[in-house]
């Protein structure tokens, strides 16, 4: 049976433009939601991940005051803004064939409410697709990723407004008119489904104190589902022969044990999970969500022809991340927790290694979860996000001997051939953070992904000189055998 690539098979990476761009007050451009969050060495390694698991209002308030002195690490990101041609032809270097990256809606609407484009980050982005179409690399473009305009958040509180829907899809309509030319394949929200654990960087609603947290998370999320199929049906009117995806953060789950207790647990949870792509891909409301929104004590306010606008739009392809996998049981309080599952806060599996930030490694997973996915939905697959943060160290004669890298990779692309053969539609994938970005959850710069090194500390200190691991060199010799050799 072969289990080689398809002809065609899209190879590359992901970034998205909070965490590498920088120049956060340049040719206009606005705050984000993403410019609020801060890095502080002396701050505990357990306490790093507070800001991302809960926003202060003092926080953001603080982030808006010109006069602060905190750091805040995504506002400079590793200034891809004034680098990427050198950045890009890096890529190409590789072979790359895609990038995914996102734009930021705060260069093109700098508060989000105006009702005319700021030409200069529109101007901007031409570059960059234009120097990516130079070196034949198709660009994937996800229009929010993490990075909503925070005037949005403070002056409407954010997604649960329905006025939000309408500025998103003038932004989206203003991008797909301007690049109707140049960019193809496209993402409505990046990890969509993350607005369970992170809702103020998903739907900008702060945590803190806030009286009915569920009831706006889902409200918001009604409300982006509303907005991504006006989206879709955007797109293909001005662009034909594009491609909307939806995109969610995934991780397989197994019950912890074989009690039909932990079973149970875990068909409710991933029933969560893929309650954001369920909706997106088939267009509709799952039956068992009813449930789900009384247990959690949510009435969702619907206008008159919602149901029909996500019946009539859904997406073509479903994209995702996959970092790890996770156990699920009915009794967690009695189990080891795996610190690095963000998104389930799961338990630890025995049988699995773990990442130096305590994501627990299962390529298997991988395969799992493509063959759940395609089954689920029928739709293309592509696989959005997928890589291993890690610290690298630079030897006297600077290189980096990433090995550790080499070896996630290369088990995850056998398990994407084992899917293939197994029937699945997966048409790319991009590894997370070709070049060293600012961490999402963290917000450091030392926990690294990259084929490419990035001379910065996770205080901004350093060069931006740019160099080639030893992972660059792997990964070019995957995508020119289309992923059939991976020896070292």
């Amino acid at each position: 049976m072969s289990k080689a690539f398809p002809e065609g098979f899209m190879w590359g990476g992901a970034t998205a433009a909070n965490q590498l761009e920088g120049a956060w007050n340049v040719d206009g451009k606005g705050l984000s939601v993403s410019d609020v969050y801060t890095f502080d060495v002396n701050t505990p390694k357990e306490r790093w991940l507070d800001q991302w698991l809960g926003m202060t209002h003092q926080q953001v308030a603080e982030a808006q005051d010109p006069t602060s002195t905190k750091y805040y690490p995504k506002r400079n990101g590793n200034d891809f803004y004034h680098r990427y041609k050198e950045d890009i032809a890096l890529f190409a270097e590789m072979g790359f064939t895609c990038f995914r990256m996102s734009i930021a809606w705060t260069r093109i609407f700098p508060r989000g409410d105006e009702t005319t484009p700021n030409e200069a980050g529109l101007a901007f982005y031409d570059d960059v697709f234009d120097t990516l179409r130079q070196h034949g690399i198709e660009p994937i473009v996800s229009l929010s990723h993490y990075e909503m305009p925070l005037a949005l958040v403070t002056d409407y509180g954010g997604w649960p407004n329905r006025q939000v829907v309408d500025f998103y899809v003038r932004f989206a309509t203003t991008v797909f008119t301007r690049y109707r030319n140049k960019v193809k394949y496209w993402m409505t929200f990046n990890e969509i489904n993350c607005v369970k654990h992170h809702p103020y960087v998903s739907v900008g609603v702060i945590e803190e104190n806030h009286p009915n947290i569920e009831q706006d998370k889902y409200q918001g999320a009604h409300h982006q589902f509303v907005a991504s199929a006006l989206a879709t049906k955007a797109c293909h009117a001005i662009i034909p022969g594009s491609q909307v995806g939806c995109m969610i953060s995934y991780q397989i789950l197994y019950p912890h044990t074989c009690h039909p207790d932990d079973q149970l647990a875990c068909e409710d949870a991933q029933r969560v999970s893929l309650f954001f792509s369920d909706v997106q891909a088939r267009g509709y409301y799952p039956s068992w969500a009813k449930r789900m929104l009384d247990e959690k004590g949510v009435t969702l306010k619907m206008e008159t022809g919602d149901e029909e606008i996500l019946r009539q739009y859904p997406v073509d392809y479903v994209s995702f991340s996959y970092y790890m996998s996770s156990t699920v049981s009915a009794h967690p309080e009695k189990l080891q927790g795996a610190t690095g599952n963000l998104i389930t806060g799961g338990i630890r599996n025995p049988y699995l290694e773990t990442s130096d930030w305590g994501w627990q490694i299962d390529p298997k997973g991988l395969r799992l979860a493509l063959n759940q996915l395609y089954d689920r939905y029928q739709k293309p697959l592509f696989i959005a996000e997928n890589g291993l943060g890690a610290v690298d160290e630079v030897n006297p004669d600077g290189s980096i001997r990433d090995d550790y890298r080499i070896d996630y990779l290369r088990q995850h692309i056998v398990q994407m051939q084992e899917a293939i053969a197994d029937g699945v539609d997966l048409f790319g994938y991009t590894w997370w953070g070709p070049i060293d970005v600012v961490s999402a959850g963290t917000a450091q710069m030392s926990k690294r992904y990259g084929f490419i090194y990035v001379d910065q500390d996770d205080m901004g200190n350093g060069t931006l000189a740019r160099s080639r691991k030893k992972s660059f060199g792997w990964y070019k010799k995957v995508i020119a055998t289309n992923g059939q050799d991976l020896s070292d």
